[in-house]
């Protein structure tokens, strides 16, 4: 069996450890594609909405979106994820920017942030700034919906990434801002390795202030 990559960067905090990552092409919790709740979300939609998509990773959503027409912003803060990304988007190249979710200004009003592996790629200690950014972009009525990494049964494990969460830790990061109003699980079989048996499908709806 091959050994897993050494790498120099250990923070998940730190731009260089995904960079890292990325350019040694050693990227487990990408999906290579668009994942079938995704579409299913999109699809039972009215109209297009506005959407962010941050720590975009490869961007395969946001080509996705930006080929049905959606006004769609992706970003990244690590160089070498913002260039594989635009490399497979192609002509859809300049939704995906490079930039730091915590300091970024949307070019738009957002009616969405799409949810994929972000949230449990950063550290704890980052979670109530990835609540308030959240709450922060989004309007009274605006989305926040995705994949969440939630254990039952037991403790979310302390190390990471993918840094887990359980239910009733993730309510009290997002509910003083948004209500739940939809969960489901997703199957192992519609899931990835890293992320098996530990993915839900929720969306937050944006309380009035």
């Amino acid at each position: 069996m091959a050994q897993p990559p050494v790498f120099q960067s250990r923070d998940a905090a730190d731009p260089a450890f995904w960079d890292e990552r990325f350019s040694r092409e050693h990227t487990p919790w990408d999906a290579a594609g668009v994942p079938a709740a995704f579409r299913q979300f999109c699809e039972a939609q009215p109209a297009p909405l506005s959407t962010l998509i941050p720590g975009c990773g490869n961007a395969y959503e946001a080509g996705w979106l930006a080929d049905r027409g959606w006004p769609v912003t992706a970003i990244d803060f690590a160089p070498s994820a913002v260039a594989s990304a635009k490399t497979l988007l192609g002509p859809h190249a300049g939704v995906v920017e490079l930039a730091d979710f915590f300091r970024f200004s949307p070019p738009r009003p957002v009616q969405w942030i799409y949810e994929r592996a972000f949230l449990c790629a950063m550290p704890r200690r980052l979670w109530p700034d990835y609540a308030a950014q959240v709450a922060k972009l989004l309007p009274p009525g605006g989305l926040l919906a995705g994949f969440f990494a939630v254990v039952e049964g037991r403790e979310a494990a302390p190390k990471g990434p993918p840094f887990e969460t359980t239910q009733p830790e993730l309510d009290g990061l997002l509910s003083p801002a948004f209500e739940r109003i939809s969960d489901m699980p997703i199957a192992e079989a519609d899931s990835i390795p890293v992320f098996a048996g530990r993915e839900r499908w929720q969306v937050w709806r944006r309380r009035a202030d």
